[in-house]
């Protein structure tokens, strides 16, 4: 049997080049128009660029989808006629590079010593070491795993919170959402990476932010809806010590008019913290591909009623 692929991406020709160097027996590509996106069994997508358009596609079997998140696929009204898989394993590296990288930058000062240096003063600041200091992970999959390992080369210990209180390699303590109140008072830095789910949206609120150490670091880089914005940037406004490094946001682009931008103790930066790469994207792809052609159950399938 052939099949019929549709490519959903914001960098079609990118994608074209590399599945041209894979080995995919019986796959043929089609136009993204009204015609290949009937008759395509095959997708390779961007949820947001894919989502609006699942009505129309016919012959749908499979979606792999090129982020991990796939949050406006799997909403209640849309339809879940065919399998959907995401992209996993690639992230823990690049969004510890991005956390620690302003964890350290916080630790040493970095902005003291540049606002220093513009004045020509030498002046030792207050340096704090993350030995013996506690981070604390909302979420213990393949990410945080990988953070947690970071984490532990630099002496920190680690607590974790997953839906089940799962106890997890890498971590010294796991539990579940419900002990969030009491974890997050202890916590030196926290950083959610957790999914959207009903159980989740919401769960870092003005209650639980409120609980925060007064020179505590959140950074948020998961889902947006799991943060309440509007009361963040209360707390931040009212918190000068506290920091807030925030790269996913409800609505993207972040809105101008919204008043935590003028923030000098949080960081805002544009959903780039981990992102996907086609190179990786098409690995997966072309790995999948090859058991969804010897009916293989497919790596990184997505279940719709949790969401993720």
């Amino acid at each position: 049997m052939r099949h019929k692929l549709l490519l959903l991406t914001r960098e079609n020709d990118r994608y074209r080049s590399l599945l041209a160097s894979c080995h995919l027996p019986d796959l043929e590509l089609l136009n993204d128009d009204p015609a290949g996106i009937r008759r395509a069994d095959i997708w390779l997508a961007e949820p947001g660029l894919a989502a609006p358009l699942l009505g129309h596609a016919d012959r749908l079997r499979w979606m792999q989808s090129t982020f991990a998140g796939v949050d406006l696929l799997v909403k209640p009204r849309q339809r879940r006629d065919y399998l959907l898989t995401n992209v996993r394993g690639i992230f823990g590296p690049l969004m510890s590079e991005y956390l620690f990288g302003y964890l350290l930058a916080r630790q040493r000062e970095h902005q003291l010593y540049k606002s220093q240096q513009q004045q020509k003063v030498w002046l030792p600041g207050s340096y704090k070491t993350l030995q013996g200091s506690e981070l604390l992970l909302l979420g213990t999959g393949s990410i945080a795993k990988h953070i947690a390992q970071t984490a532990k080369h630099f002496g920190m210990r680690v607590t974790g919170i997953n839906r089940c209180a799962k106890p997890t390699v890498g971590f010294d303590e796991v539990s579940s959402l419900d002990a969030l109140p009491e974890l997050i008072q202890r916590a030196d830095a926290i950083a959610s990476i957790l999914p959207s789910t009903e159980q989740t949206r919401g769960a870092l609120n003005a209650h639980t932010l409120g609980l925060m150490k007064d020179d505590a670091v959140l950074f948020n880089l998961g889902r947006g809806d799991v943060l309440d914005l509007d009361a963040l940037a209360m707390q931040m406004s009212q918190k000068p010590a506290q920091q807030a490094v925030l790269d996913v946001f409800n609505q993207e682009p972040l809105p101008e008019e919204h008043p935590i931008w003028s923030l000098d103790n949080v960081i805002i930066t544009p959903h780039i913290a981990a992102p996907s790469f086609p190179e990786q994207v098409a690995e997966i792809f072309t790995n999948n591909y090859h058991k969804f052609l010897m009916g293989e159950s497919l790596s990184h399938r997505v279940n719709f009623e949790r969401g993720y």
